[in-house]
């Protein structure tokens, strides 16, 4: 059942379709709506906040830093906002950056990786393995020193765990990956996205027409697209692997997970019943979305509290 509070926001109607206008039209309505929930978010004005710029694939990349003022040495996380490679900045994510440096305790830097149309696969794929890893060599810079790791949510996840292959075998490793309704496998159509082809935020159409610009000449088993299917994932970090009940990307996001415990990766797959795509930004209007975010993130945290206890031995 679809959680109440959730179905009173995204009613059919309740605003435009991404793929009913232009992908610079769609990125200014999608910041709008995603200012407008982290409006509802609470407690968070006390994390710093601080714009500079990682080097990308190609060139700077702008990016923000999120501190929370505690004394000490802090995991640092690379954080990567969701919106189908088309949409999304720092601006539409800046809520959900702060909550993660507040519930984890960590350094977040979130990074505005190059979009497309304009810049086509693998574009953004070769900015998140560019940023990550300049981003593990500076993290005592930054302010954190006991461990790295990297986060996103929907096609963020997915770069997330691109970067997290990318560096598996690095001197700076991985110490986990944060990944949010993971667009894991975004070209196959699993059951789920039958399922939910319609009515429940993110639909079928619109992940097609996400592709349709990212994409459109990639193939569709590429790791670099589709994470699922990297020839080997022996070795990567452990994750938390976050899945929607009512999202076409469930059913991609879980075969991930298991992927990676077949691969004997140490995962953590929590399947959030009544949420929907995105659920991560509605945490200030829904409780059922608040508790699901808070159990991903101390779950997560578990993850990072084991990577600073193995850095102090």
């Amino acid at each position: 059942m679809l959680d109440p509070q959730l179905a009173a926001v995204i009613a059919p109607g309740a605003g435009p379709r991404l793929e009913d206008v232009t992908p610079p039209d769609a990125r200014l309505i999608y910041r709008e709506q995603c200012q407008a929930l982290a409006a509802a978010v609470r407690d968070v004005a006390h994390v710093d906040v601080q714009d500079f710029t990682v080097p990308g694939a190609e060139g700077p990349l702008a990016a923000r830093v999120y501190r929370t003022p505690e004394e000490g040495s802090r995991p640092t996380i690379a954080f990567f906002h969701g919106g189908g490679y088309v949409v999304g900045d720092l601006d539409s994510h800046d809520a959900i950056a702060r909550v993660l440096a507040r519930d984890l305790g960590a350094v977040i830097v979130s990074v505005a990786y190059r979009l497309a149309p304009e810049h086509p696969f693998p574009a953004a794929a070769e900015d998140a393995i560019a940023a990550a890893t300049w981003i593990a060599e500076h993290a005592a810079g930054l302010g954190g020193e006991q461990a790295f790791a990297v986060a996103g949510d929907s096609a963020g996840a997915a770069l997330a765990a691109v970067a997290a292959l990318a560096l598996r075998d690095d001197a700076a490793a991985v110490a986990g990956q944060l990944l949010f309704y993971p667009a894991a496998d975004p070209a196959t159509e699993y059951a789920s996205v039958r399922e939910n082809a319609e009515g429940y935020l993110l639909e079928r159409a619109t992940i097609a027409w996400f592709l349709s610009h990212y994409a459109p000449e990639a193939q569709p088993d590429d790791p670099r697209l589709a994470p699922l299917r990297a020839d080997a994932l022996a070795g990567v970090a452990p994750a938390v692997v976050v899945v929607a009940e009512h999202d076409p990307l469930r059913d991609s996001g879980e075969a991930f997970a298991l992927a990676l415990e077949a691969a004997e990766v140490p995962v953590t797959l929590r399947r959030c019943d009544g949420m929907v795509h995105g659920f991560l930004s509605f945490a200030g209007v829904s409780d059922a979305a608040a508790a699901h975010t808070h159990g991903a993130l101390a779950s997560f945290r578990e993850i990072l509290d084991a990577a600073r206890e193995g850095a102090e031995r």
